[in-house]
């Protein structure tokens, strides 16, 4: 849609959202909660799907209980909103049964918990419901009636552009690279949690999520094969153990509907959450591709200069350089379970030249926790390298075993270790690799070294 039109639409939501949408936002004074909606039963019988949108409030004063909110609700001295701070609005995606999103009070005080801010939670869920083309058709509507809200904080109240902090899931992500798109790009920030895929991969840029709908645009991606979508979208795109199969999810279509189908896609979403609870840093390494990643082709940030993007609220993700690189993908292994982080190692395998293929078990192990890779080994090469996931820092394992495999389908004998070295990424010029060399594995004998070590304060 070409801007003139997106502005005239704009021009009419504006006195139309104001007295019909917005009206019904009006701040409870009895006391009582607002909640999200649930469609009814009847209306999905009836596959009735309508653009109805009311919005949340939820600040550190009434973090467990959310205030109806709109843009008159400001000055009223019930209200909690405070136009001096910061502005989180969370937008939420499609909802194929009409049920309310569980997730929302959890990542509002997840935000709130990190932040001092404004938490407005946007409750779609009548037009986010049922059949998913029908709900895409409606997705611009919803970003209209959003930017009508964020116009009038922004004119009759002084709320800074900037101070916005979009947080969309799924379809929200697109439904937020909308409302950016009204304000020409000026928003402060969209964050997309697995950006939806479907009816978006090939959508043209303002259609979708794309870099230039805020200032800074970051998205994470756990399930780009399935109902995520699968290219960049942000200025950084951090793509979770590939972006696609997410550890501790279900590869069985006869595991339970949520394990299968939806976990991957809601990983995102949890990831995020744990990332602002702030138990442990979740940092990428930029990379054309998670096989070059993997196979330990990318080792540092130099594209930042030197500062890896982190998951959370820094600002611009902790990147230093100005301008920021736009569509940066960068990758990054998790665990299976919450907090979800992971210390990368690089573990690289140097051997003497072989007659035959061969295949090495190689351990890493910190306390009764171990971290297992098979390099399978060819007569054309040497040297072989692979990043694993470990749960602990290079400076906190203790030991490290190596086995020759072999014994059924790689007929090598005895295999001459030159090297076999760890380092974590990304790689810091300071700090030299552990390394033990000039090792003989013979078939079926387990070889194994203890790491003394003692962590720095660095």
């Amino acid at each position: 849609m070409p801007w003139e039109d997106k502005a005239i639409l704009f021009s009419i939501l504006l006195v139309y959202s104001s007295s019909q949408v917005l009206a019904s936002g009006e701040i409870q004074e009895d006391g009582q909660c607002a909640e999200l909606n649930n469609t009814r039963w009847q209306e999905y019988r009836q596959q009735r799907v309508r653009v109805e949108v009311q919005y949340l409030l939820l600040t550190r004063r009434n973090p467990d209980c959310a205030q109806k909110f709109d843009q008159d609700s400001v000055g009223k001295p019930t209200s909690y909103f405070n136009t001096s701070r910061p502005t989180k609005v969370i937008i939420h995606g499609f909802s194929a049964l009409g049920r309310k999103p569980s997730w929302v009070t959890d990542l509002a005080q997840a935000l709130l918990g990190a932040q001092d801010a404004n938490v407005v939670v946007v409750d779609w869920i009548y037009g986010a419901s049922f059949a998913y083309n029908l709900v895409v058709e409606n997705y611009k509507e919803v970003a209209l009636q959003i930017s009508v809200l964020v116009n009038q904080l922004q004119q009759k109240h002084g709320c800074r552009l900037e101070s916005f902090h979009l947080i969309g899931v799924s379809l929200g992500a697109h439904v937020a690279g909308f409302v950016g798109t009204m304000f020409e790009g000026k928003i402060g920030r969209i964050t997309g949690l697995d950006p939806a895929g479907p009816m978006f991969k090939g959508a043209d840029t303002s259609d979708r999520l794309d870099p230039t709908d805020a200032l800074f645009v970051d998205a994470i991606h756990t399930d780009s094969d399935h109902f995520g979508i699968s290219i960049p979208v942000g200025h950084v795109d951090f793509f979770l153990n590939g972006g696609m199969d997410q550890t501790g999810c279900a590869r069985s279509r006869f595991a339970s509907m949520y394990g299968y189908v939806i976990c991957d896609h809601m990983r995102a979403l949890h990831v995020y959450m744990s990332a602002l609870n702030g138990t442990c840093q979740l940092t990428g390494i930029p990379c054309a591709s998670y096989e070059d990643f993997l196979k330990g082709s990318c080792v540092d940030c130099g594209v930042f200069k030197g500062r890896c993007p982190a998951i959370g609220l820094q600002e611009k993700s902790g990147i230093a350089t100005s301008p920021v690189p736009q569509q940066q993908k960068v990758f990054l292994l998790t665990t299976s379970s919450a907090p979800f982080c992971a210390h990368h190692i690089l573990l690289t395998l140097e051997v003497s030249p072989l007659d035959k293929s061969a295949e090495v078990e190689v351990t890493l192990t910190t306390w009764s926790q171990g971290t297992e890779h098979h390099f399978r080994l060819k007569t054309e090469a040497t040297v072989y390298r692979t990043v694993l996931a470990h749960p602990v820092a290079l400076c906190q394992i203790d030991s490290i075993r190596l086995r020759n495999t072999g014994a059924r389908l790689y007929r090598q004998g005895d295999i001459h270790v030159k090297s076999v070295c760890v380092s974590e990424l990304p790689l810091r010029s300071h700090e030299a690799p552990l390394c033990v060399n000039d090792i003989d594995i013979r078939r079926g004998v387990p070889w194994s070294h203890d790491f003394v070590q003692v962590c720095g304060t660095s």
